[in-house]
């Protein structure tokens, strides 16, 4: 968490420098590497659980995977042995002032992810794989702007009751929680983060028990774990 805070501030920083008409948080967003650290993590982790350094893909040219709507499409991690897609994983992160337009193009662009890659495997797109972990992990900025209430507009018909009153990040829960109950991915990851607490080693809050970076990991671990023991 400290190394993600820490990317966005120099990237930031970067572009002030250079004079670029990208400058301050959008600078920040559209520099990319923000979520390194956590795909660092994750890899160790999966090596210490056997998989091998090598079937393990984060460089963007690498993980690219074939869709059905679109030719392909680059993920966070792709773990590939033997031929065979054990695991697929997006990480993505929001941070203010903007909270609106980016969750709404968060929230499509992750489901459209997923209907592409559950098709290209209906097709057999990665044949003779068994059906992949599809992992989501979200980051958002826990903030005035991303706790607060926001108003819905209710036009021609109700909205789902979850959503009246709900903030971005009640919204982003309930969105990574459907993720999963409509199998569009294995499993789903959601963490807050206060910049202000950045330095502490209690850095971060996950807001619910379903969503917890410990469920999360444990099933992608027993997942590539087993699947690399037998295959």
């Amino acid at each position: 968490m400290r190394e993600f805070w820490a990317t966005r501030e120099r990237q930031a920083l970067e572009q002030q420098e250079r004079g670029d008409s990208d400058q301050g948080a959008r600078g920040a967003v559209t520099g990319g590497q923000q979520m390194d650290g956590f795909i660092s993590k994750i890899t160790e982790l999966m090596v210490k659980t056997g998989v091998n350094s090598c079937d393990i893909y984060t460089q963007r040219h690498a993980t690219h995977l074939p869709g059905f709507y679109r030719a392909t499409k680059g993920w966070d991690i792709v773990v590939v042995a033997g031929g065979e897609l054990l695991a697929a994983l997006e990480l993505k992160s929001q941070v203010g002032p903007s909270f609106g337009n980016n969750f709404n193009n968060r929230t499509e662009e992750a489901m459209g992810s997923a209907l592409d890659i559950w098709a290209a495997y209906r097709e057999k797109a990665f044949h003779p794989s068994r059906a992949p972990w599809l992992g989501y992990l979200l980051l958002l900025e826990d903030c005035p702007k991303s706790r607060g209430p926001v108003e819905v507009a209710e036009p021609q018909f109700k909205v789902f009751p979850e959503f009246v009153g709900a903030s971005y990040a009640r919204r982003y829960e309930i969105f990574c929680r459907k993720l999963c109950l409509e199998r569009q991915y294995t499993a789903a990851c959601f963490l807050t983060a206060d910049h202000s607490r950045a330095h502490l080693r209690e850095n971060y809050t996950e807001p619910a028990e379903d969503l917890t970076a410990d469920r999360f990991l444990a099933g992608l671990l027993r997942h590539v774990g087993t699947m690399f023991i037998a295959g």
